[in-house]
This record gives C-alpha cells, structure tokens and sequence, in this order.
C-alpha cells in the first residue's frame, strides 16, 4: 500500500484506544492491514500469513472488525473516490464475476423428480 493511500485510510481504520490505557498495544494498523491485503490478493488461508505481518489471528479479528463496522466498505469508498477525482477510475466499463455451481446427479428436486411430479400433477386432474 502506498503512503498516499495510508494517508486517506489510516483515520478510517485506526481502532479506537481505551480511555483508561489498561490492555494490550495494538498492533501496527498498517502491518495488518498489509496482512489482510496479503491474504486477499493471495487467496491463502488466515494461518498461511508469513511472520513479517502481525499474527494471523489479529489480522483476520481486526479484518472482521472493520467489515463488521462498515470501516472496510467506507475504506474502499475513500480510495474508489480518490483514484475517480484523479481521473484513474474509469466508470465507462464494469465487470461482473459469478460463480455456478451444479448439483450432483440425483440431487433431491432434480430433473427427473420436477418431470415426475409434472406427471403426477397430471394424472390427478
């Protein structure tokens, strides 16, 4: 991540610190956040991050956080309006990725069953 990129996400996902001081130093925000990044641009397992990002689980609970709290969504908000006002973010084109995925031969509700009970549906009339 770049410094000028830091420079617009770090007030959105710096955590809020106890008033009273009391528990553990947070982690560097930016390291998780290069964790989470790396994790995302990898496709690897949470436990597969390497030892120069904070732990796993910290990067993951952190992850969690942020998309629980709407931080992550408000983070690439910033960015996508930032990188549009610099002209790098072109909304002429989109892309839209799906996924499909069938089911197994004999699946309950498959074929054959929809075709038997069109049939069965029949013969009551």
């Amino acid at each position: 991540m770049s410094d000028a990129q830091w420079v617009v996400l770090e007030p959105i996902l710096q955590p809020a610190r106890r008033k009273d001081g009391r528990g553990r130093p947070w982690q560097d925000t930016r390291a998780v956040l290069n964790g989470v990044l790396w994790v995302l641009g990898t496709g690897a397992q949470w436990r597969e991050l390497p030892d120069r990002y904070p732990p796993f689980q910290t990067c993951h609970r952190r992850f969690q956080q942020w998309v629980r709290d709407g931080k992550r969504e408000q983070g690439l908000r910033v960015l996508a309006a930032e990188l549009h006002a610099r002209g790098q973010l072109p909304l002429e084109e989109a892309f839209i990725d799906a996924s499909f995925t069938g089911a197994k031969k004999g699946a309950r509700g498959g074929p054959h069953q929809a075709r038997q009970g069109l049939e069965n549906r029949r013969h009551r009339r």
